[in-house]
């Protein structure tokens, strides 16, 4: 029974450094204080100026079937539609704000409710993972048509589970406004922003929160695009699909 916790141990510190040297290695940022602000969806509100865009990069099927996700040999022929994708986020006293912008040619999009599979449609994706002890993270998907999916995600070495947030109201709800630019450029592309607030009182259970001045969190911020084909964006790359949280960005908030 020792001899079996202490190999327990070793399992565990292995995994722990693990998530630590990825967290090095993964890109950093900061992530500024702001007062609450009205969401509307179009990113026009002056507390968004104080801090910069982030890119999220669209991966190429031959770049994610290196990544071990699965492709097939049709997907691997087609050619993939280019678009630029970008974010920023802030935090309050009260929750956390995030702003995605774009660019597109055709939203393909036809769920109309909350709590769907948004992700088998164009989609805006936040993942946020406080407390690296735990593999608790909060998920939060918000469609071109305004519609939202949070999730609670327990991830057990890949077997995944997901749950909707229990009483999901008043205070515990999130706040989100999309905006689609109907105005064309001469290539046939436009832009939709995609905004939403997600109060802390929603996902205090996952303990390290609120943030503090200095707290690091663990995420990753992400887009599905379904014209011609899937594409998948990504701020960092992951292994196999979207929950290797051992490659997810590391955030501190300022």
């Amino acid at each position: 029974m020792q001899q079996a916790r202490k190999i327990y141990l070793l399992i565990l510190i292995f995994w722990s450094a693990c998530i630590s040297i990825n967290a090095q290695n993964n890109i950093s940022f900061k992530v500024k204080h702001t007062t609450d602000f009205t969401i509307t969806g179009d990113g026009n509100e002056q507390e968004w100026n104080s801090t910069e865009w982030n890119t999220i990069t669209q991966r190429s099927n031959e770049e994610l079937q290196k990544a071990n996700w699965y492709i097939t040999s049709e997907e691997l022929t087609k050619k993939q539609t280019q678009y630029q994708t970008q974010f920023k986020i802030l935090y309050s006293d009260k929750g956390i704000y995030c702003l995605y912008k774009c660019e597109d040619s055709t939203i393909s999009c036809t769920l109309k409710e909350d709590f769907a599979a948004l992700f088998k449609e164009d989609v805006v994706e936040a993942f946020f993972w406080p407390d690296t002890s735990r593999v608790i993270y909060f998920e939060y998907e918000l469609s071109p048509l305004n519609y939202e999916l949070p999730l609670i995600i327990f991830n057990d070495k890949g077997n995944t589970s997901g749950w909707l947030p229990f009483y999901y109201r008043g205070q515990r709800k999130t706040n989100h406004a999309v905006e689609i630019n109907t105005n064309k450029t001469s290539a046939g592309r436009f832009t939709w922003t995609a905004e939403f607030f997600i109060p802390y009182a929603l996902i205090t259970s996952l303990k390290n929160v609120p943030p503090q001045k200095g707290t690091q969190w663990r995420a990753n911020f992400y887009r599905i695009d379904y014209d011609n084909g899937i594409n998948y964006s990504s701020w960092q790359l992951t292994q196999n699909d979207f929950h290797d949280y051992a490659r997810f960005g590391v955030i501190e908030f300022d």
